[in-house]
């Protein structure tokens, strides 16, 4: 996709062996770029690291608001590219490209169009074409880049106009009532996605929520000239028509000083009504209602990943209706031009009745959702836009981007009164200015001439006829008798039949008599060889694989000359290089090696090699080129009856054979020299990594890109001075920088096939190398893969993931048949599972050296979770639903336990610590309810030791972490509309009485700390009603309450279990910079305390005692293990560098796996 459209390929010439002495210079065109796909949309090549590029450039491109107002500016304005090389002339090069950049997307017929030109026009070089950034980072430079760009001309607005909005910060004193207020500008929202629900929750909590300044976090009123209560809010004030939303996906984990992705479960509205958010409520609520056109996708983590965007087409500019109309072609035809949709014959009166009469609901569904049926404008057209493939989605596809690894990362929003024009619909000529028009015709017109010229030279090719009887049968092979007569040139339509072949050569060979049959054949080095017969007169040369420039042998099927050939690949001739004594004309043997060229068949005895010299017998040596004695590997007498192709020999290998009667003094001691230094800059480093002892651990064997894997590893063999047992035992694996040994190279491969480089380090291990039909694969347990813990496994290709689960299986000694097998992404985490089992690995797409993950349990049939359940209930807690054989017994012991803290963590007393005991899986329907999916989980063997009166008196809470993680609250809510996933965890809490939580009210677990001690008394379950809001003042008087305390006479704290410490939750104080004073209450439920359900809160009584320490000693305990696992992990990464460094001397580890970060800029001229 880069460079120049229509360049060609350089000319190539081929050379006819045996023909008429002429030389052809054949021409061939690269091909053109394929056209649009039935999107009829176009993507956007990838030039190595643009994807993000490529995101933004085409939501800008699906703004048509922005997008005309670009055309709007002609050449008298920005000049002309013409001109850009001129030293005075002031071309703005960067709106210029992004102008035909977007005429090309509209108009050109092609599947991707390419950003060289505009990335050129940036001033990047092609390392910053190559590195990945930020695409909300670009979204700013590039905005900034265009404003300058446009200095002075009529759209020196442009990004203001459609992307500029305020928002005000307001203090209000309730003294005075003196507003204190700062207006900030913005192009986009940046909104907060840890601990928060949805971009709505972010936006109440942003500009809604106030922050009040009382009791000791006063606020100083310039007005009054003290300190005031006072309260604290920011509005938007001026929206703009486009809304641009940037999530905060990445933060950084201050414990463990690296950054990560958040994850978690962010929703967001198709439509979002921002008047709850705005200063001026008073208009009409059209005006406030914006709808999503746009989001851009991140998939992987914070230090590399891929982008992409799912857009709505506005003006329907795309085929949307293709995908609908090819699943139900049963029923519908659509138009060569897709302009127009019919109901095939006999289905106009059948449909309605066959569907209405079997299935009503399929016939409601192709009436209610086929887009161009009913109302085409009540269909939204969304794409997957992904780099150059373009693909059509359903609406409620955006819903899969709310969490995960692969997430929604940038929004984008318009103003639903934006309304576009009825000509511009599905028109994409509209407002394009005509000198792009007529660009992108004429560029039009050249790509349809390309495509026929290169449909044409691609669909016509030059066949070589071998005439039979003009051939005689020699020493193994076909020779032409006549070189003017044998070979006919014949140039000849793919498309056309193998009957139309026959009858072009019968007419040009008019001499013919009798049958006729034409066989495909290849001149090799020892002559003509005839391979397969041509069938099928009806078939295209197409169907039955005709190449190009392929030799056809004539002839009557039978003999040549009177000869019954050998045909097909087994007995093709070999014309092998024989070195042997030479005889004297006493019949004696001389010193003299002579060298002669012998025909055999590929499947004939290695042994044959005597009887064709006629020597009795002796030894065998083979190297596939000639060199010296270090190429030579010796053939057992008991392999001589093996095939030349067996043993690997191919056309010009070397067979040295030396007589018995000589074998005293070696052929190889006198021919050669052994090589004794190494040029440094051509060598393969080898380690020994065999079980048997060596002198040497590391050896340099000389090689080049054509050395072949064979003779490496018998060279290494020879210098680590081992068995010689190894030779038949034995490969050569790649060594990584890390220090891991990857797949085997094959033995018969070069190092260039093999794409291995000069200088690598192969370790020599026990073994053989798989075949060409095997694979190679590494396999752990579990779905984290821990360093050095995967297994290796060679088996065929053809084998069924079943049986692949077998075979690991019994490696790993494991018993059952509970396991699946899940693919590692690129991210090296357990991916999607192989849910067909019956499929082979081949067909599947596994190849050698990938990782296969084994996990536990059994794939559940389409639309139904495996969900794990557990059994949780704090100590201290307890209530009557023990069993009644042992009162004393903890949860059910079925499975491990996993000690935890009450909830999210005990403050450190052993009457607040928790258990998660394994109960055992359920499998269930998405469909179902939380209420049946506790019914269910109630009929497990280990549940029913318990007395459950109902459902109800069961609390359900995700698990993350090993800890009891999101509550769910709603009985009667669908499991798929919590949207679990496939590897959740649910743990299952006794109650001692119904409960019944509503949307507002958050559970809390209290403990009262016990007077004169640095501990605790048992949980206690809170309900805090959120509704009057999450401030610090709402909780201390619901705790105060419950504690039947005054207000002012307590004092409380968050528990945070991962850092063992304590947070106050008290009057906000008051923050000073350098610059000036700010006054910042936040929500609870955001920085610092991100306050949850189950979320430990501390009371202390400050009428028993009024100092602020809430730890306690096991909190001290907790802590100071923190500090010696940070201090040993550190100490032991420095270990493991150590240890991989010496596997491959030289090598370096990398330390962390991203790459270093660099500035985005983009480089413009001065225009003002």
């Amino acid at each position: 996709m880069f460079g120049d459209l229509f360049e060609e390929e350089c000319s190539r010439v081929s050379y006819n062996q045996h023909g008429k002495g002429k030389t052809r210079l054949k021409t061939k065109a690269l091909e053109p770029p394929a056209p649009r796909e039935f999107t009829k949309l176009s993507g956007i090549g990838n030039q190595g690291g643009t994807c993000y590029l490529n995101s933004l450039l085409q939501t800008l491109h699906f703004t048509p608001e922005f997008r005309e107002a670009l055309f709007s500016l002609g050449p008298e304005e920005l000049g002309s590219l013409e001109d850009k090389d001129k030293p005075d002339a002031k071309v703005r090069i960067i709106p210029l490209q992004l102008q035909r950049l977007f005429a090309q997307l509209l108009l050109l017929d092609q599947e991707a169009a390419s950003t060289a030109d505009l990335t050129d026009s940036f001033g990047w070089s092609s390392d910053e074409e190559m590195r990945q950034h930020d695409v909300q980072e670009l979204n700013r430079i590039l905005f900034s880049a265009l404003e300058t760009s446009l200095v002075g001309t009529s759209g020196h607005d442009l990004i203001n106009r459609l992307y500029h909005g305020t928002i005000v910060n307001q203090i209000v004193c309730k003294e005075c009532k003196n507003v204190s207020e700062k207006q900030e500008d913005f192009l986009d929202l940046t909104v907060a996605v840890k601990n928060v629900s949805g971009l709505e929750e972010a936006l109440w909590n942003t500009y809604v929520e106030e922050e009040v300044f009382d009791c000791d976090n006063l606020y100083h009123c310039g007005t009054c000239d003290r300190l005031v209560k006072a309260a604290k809010s920011a509005k938007l004030r001026n929206l703009p028509p486009f809304l641009t939303v940037s999530l905060l996906r990445f933060n950084f984990d201050f414990v463990k000083c690296e950054r990560y992705k958040e994850t978690s479960c962010y929703t967001f509205p198709l439509r979002i009504n921002l008047k709850p958010f705005c200063e001026q409520s008073e208009l009409d609520d059209l005006e406030y209602m914006y709808d999503l056109f746009s989001v851009i996708i991140h998939k992987g983590g914070c230090y590399g990943g891929h982008y992409h965007v799912y857009i709505k087409d506005v003006d329907h500019l795309g085929n949307w209706q293709f995908q609908f109309l090819q699943l139900h072609s049963q029923l519908f035809l659509l138009s060569s031009d897709g302009s127009t949709v019919s109901l095939l014959k006999n289905c106009v009166l059948q449909a309605e009745f066959s569907f209405q009469r079997n299935d009503p609901q399929v016939f409601k569904t192709l009436t209610s959702e086929s887009p161009g049926l009913n109302d085409r404008t009540s269909c939204p057209h969304w794409f997957d836009i992904n780099d150059s493939k373009v693909q059509p989605i359903k609406e409620k596809d955006i819903e899969q981007q709310f969490q995960g690894r692969e997430s929604a990362y940038m929004l984008f929003y318009r103003k639903s009164q934006l309304q576009r024009p009825p000509e511009a619909r599905a028109n994409p000529r509209y407002r394009v200015p005509c000198h792009l028009l007529n660009e992108m015709d004429a560029a039009n017109i050249e790509l349809q001439r390309k495509r026929a010229e290169y449909d044409s030279t691609n669909n016509e090719f030059e066949l070589r006829l071998h005439v039979g009887p003009h051939y005689h049968f020699l020493n193994g092979a076909l020779h032409p008798v006549s070189q003017t007569e044998s070979v006919w040139d014949l140039s000849f339509d793919k498309r056309k039949t193998l009957g139309d072949l026959r009858q072009s050569v019968f007419q040009l060979l008019d001499f013919w008599e009798g049958d006729m049959v034409l066989s495909t054949a290849k001149c090799l080095p020892a002559g003509l060889h005839v391979y397969q017969t041509l069938d099928g007169d009806d078939l295209t040369l197409c169907e039955i694989e005709i190449a190009d420039e392929e030799d056809i042998f004539v002839w009557n099927g039978v003999e040549v000359g009177g000869i019954q050939i050998p045909t097909g690949s087994d007995c093709e001739p070999l014309l092998l290089n024989v070195l042997h004594l030479a005889t004297s004309s006493e019949g004696e043997k001389c010193q003299q090696l002579t060298e002669s060229p012998q025909v055999f068949p590929s499947n004939a005895e290695v042994g044959s090699v005597f009887t064709a010299l006629a020597i009795p017998v002796g030894a065998i040596f083979l190297s596939s080129t000639e060199c010296t004695n270090e190429g030579w590997t010796a053939i057992p007498q008991e392999d001589w009856r093996k095939t030349f192709r067996e043993q690997g020999l191919t056309n010009g290998s070397f067979v040295l054979i030396q007589d018995s009667s000589n074998s005293n003094n070696s052929l190889l001691t006198k021919q050669g020299e052994w090589i004794t230094t190494v040029n440094e800059t051509n060598w393969i480093q080898v380690k020994n990594l065999c079980q048997s002892e060596s002198e040497e651990e590391l050896v340099k064997i000389p090689a080049t890109a054509n050395t072949v894997v064979f003779d490496i590893r018998i060279k290494a063999i020879k210098e680590l001075k081992l068995m010689k047992e190894l030779a038949e035992n034995s490969c050569l694996r790649p060594i990584d920088r890390d220090g891991k040994l990857l797949c085997p190279v094959p033995d018969h491969c070069t190092l260039k096939e093999t794409e291995l480089r000069i200088e690598s380090s192969l370790g020599l291990c026990p073994g053989k190398a798989p075949t060409s039909s095997q694979l190679f694969l590494f396999f752990a347990v579990g779905s984290h893969i821990q360093p050095g813990t995967e297994m290796e496994i060679i088996v065929e290709e053809t084998i069924t993931v079943r049986d692949c689960l077998k075979i690991m299986l019994e490696k790993l000694g494991l018993p059952g048949d509970s396991w699946h097998l899940r693919k590692t992404d690129w991210c090296y985490e357990a991916g999607e599972p192989l849910h067909e089992e019956d499929a082979t690995l081949k067909e599947l797409m596994i190849y050698s050296g990938d990782t296969l993950l084994l996990i536990e349990g059994k794939l559940p049939p389409p639309g139904f979770l495996k969900v794990p359940i557990w059994w949780y209930q704090p100590h201290g807690c307890a209530g009557p639903w023990r069993s009644h054989q042992d009162q004393t017994n903890g949860p059910p012991p079925q499975g491990g336990v996993w000690g935890a803290s009450a909830t999210q963590g005990a403050p450190g007393d052993t009457y607040a610590e928790a258990s998660l005991s394994y109960l055992g899986d359920i499998e269930i329907s998405d469909d179902a309810t939380l209420a049946e999916l506790k019914s269910q989980a109630m009929t497990l063997p280990s549940v029913s030791e318990f007395f459950i009166p109902s459902p109800a008196f069961l609390r359900a809470w995700t698990v993350e972490s090993k800890r009891p993680s999101r509550l769910l609250r709603i009985n009667q809510q669908q499991l798929r509309e919590y949207k679990l996933g496939r590897r959740t965890e649910i743990c299952l809490e006794p109650l001692q009485k119904e409960e019944n939580l509503g949307p507002q009210d958050v559970l809390l677990r209290i403990q009262r700390r016990l007077p004169g001690e640095r501990a605790y008394g048992p949980p206690v379950d809170l309900v805090w009603d959120t509704a009057l809001g999450w401030t610090a003042s709402t909780l201390q008087r619901r705790v105060a309450d419950c504690c039947s305390l005054p207000v002012e006479k307590i004092e409380i704290a968050k528990y945070f279990p991962e850092k063992f410490e304590w947070l106050p939750v008290s009057s906000w104080s008051q923050q000073t910079t350098k610059r000036k004073k700010k006054k910042k209450q936040e929500n609870l439920q955001g920085a610092p305390y991100y306050l949850k359900d189950g979320d430990t809160i501390g009371i202390k009584n400050l009428l028993v005692e009024d100092d602020g320490d809430f730890s306690t000693d096991r909190d001290d305990a907790g802590k100071e293990k923190q500090k010696q696992l940070a201090l040993g992990g550190r100490k032991s990464q420095e270990v493991l560098r150590g240890q991989s460094s010496s596997v491959v001397s030289g090598a370096e580890l990398p330390g962390r796996p991203q790459r270093p970060e660099a500035s985005l800029s983009i480089h413009v001229g001065s225009f003002r």
